[in-house]
């Protein structure tokens, strides 16, 4: 299972190219799959187990080295923030800050494609995300509390660039899958949402509820697929929590699809 989690983060693009957007820098890196060998806490929330994931990745690279990860950042007995990962590249020091994220698109949210993109339960947002980083993390490393972590590595301010490695899964309304993206990466466009009334248009379809870590998976036939009946009633529990589930459809056809089913 690890590795089709692995193989799911790697085939998951970066949310933009380059500095598209905020005028944040895209940390760009090819990988093929390797097997991946390393053992993971499966109590790890999903942001952590994804930078375990990244991690290995790097080691990978002949032209990266990592030269620390997971900085706490601390200010007397108060904790300012971390810093994900102090990497080399072709000997250049790079500060990398890692995010992978689900977003659903409501065009009644704001007025910009990034406004339109939430957390799948309404709790957090693009837009909030980019401002946090842009705001919060990133201008971290500027700190006078950071300082002497970066001199123990023998770093400064000065030498080190800043990039993110920010990864999504998009999902568009599936009563309305025309919806054309400007900004964002067309390519992280990984399926649909449905809200409960819609769920009727799938009654002759299979069903599939994976785990939170297995939301980074690609579809596939090897699961135990449930029934319209036996899905609904599963379902019945999230809505009644407010929480959006991930599932997976296998229609007629054979054909797989990824989709959420929100309460809202």
């Amino acid at each position: 299972m690890l590795q089709k989690r692995y193989e799911g983060f790697l085939k998951t693009p970066c949310l933009w190219k380059n500095k598209a957007v905020f005028n944040l820098e895209q940390f760009e890196i090819n990988s093929i799959s390797n097997k991946i060998d390393i053992v993971l806490d499966e109590n790890l929330r999903l942001g952590k187990y994804v930078e375990r994931l990244v991690s290995f990745e790097i080691e990978q690279q002949p032209d990266i080295s990592v030269i620390a990860e997971n900085i706490q950042i601390q200010d007397g007995k108060l904790t300012l923030g971390e810093l994900d990962c102090l990497l080399l590249r072709d000997n250049k020091p790079i500060h990398l800050e890692v995010i992978y994220k689900f977003y659903l698109y409501d065009a009644t949210v704001g007025n910009t494609e990034i406004d339109h993109f939430i957390g799948p339960n309404r709790k957090d947002s693009l837009n909030e995300k980019l401002t946090k980083l842009k705001e919060k993390q990133l201008p971290l490393l500027y700190t006078d509390a950071c300082k002497p972590y970066l001199d123990s590595y023998n770093l400064n301010t000065e030498s080190l660039s800043q990039q993110v490695y920010f990864k999504a899964q998009l999902f568009l309304p599936f009563s309305n899958q025309n919806i054309e993206l400007e900004t964002l990466n067309t390519d992280c466009i990984a399926g649909f949402y449905v809200n409960q009334n819609d769920l009727k248009q799938f009654q002759g379809c299979k069903f599939y509820i994976p785990s939170k870590r297995d939301w980074l998976i690609l579809p596939h036939t090897n699961v135990n697929w449930l029934s319209f009946d036996v899905f609904t009633a599963k379902t019945k529990d999230y809505l009644e929590q407010q929480f959006s589930a991930l599932f997976w459809v296998k229609f007629k056809s054979g054909e797989l699809k990824k989709l959420f089913l929100v309460w809202w």
